[in-house]
């Protein structure tokens, strides 16, 4: 298992499983396992979506935290460098 603490989103990732556990999402503590495909789809849309004002990220379809312009430039860093773990 390969460890990962970014800015935004933090992790561990199973080389053999090929598979990325999101741990943290900035303060907020979680367990979600996510695919290369999803976390592909997330960074395209966030990419999309870089020159408005902020995102919101829902986790448990019921916590909202949210993403300032800054943040989400951090956040396609952190997937950027989980991306290439895959790899």
């Amino acid at each position: 298992m390969t460890t990962i603490e970014g800015k935004i989103f933090s992790g561990s990732f199973d080389e053999e499983a090929k598979i990325f556990t999101l741990q943290k999402v900035k303060h907020v503590y979680t367990e979600t396992l996510m695919k290369q495909n999803q976390l592909q789809e997330l960074y395209t849309y966030l990419s999309r979506s870089i020159n408005e004002d902020g995102q919101v990220i829902s986790l448990y379809d019921q916590l909202l935290v949210p993403l300032s312009k800054e943040e989400i430039n951090q956040l396609l860093n952190d997937i950027d460098e989980i991306l290439s773990t895959f790899h």
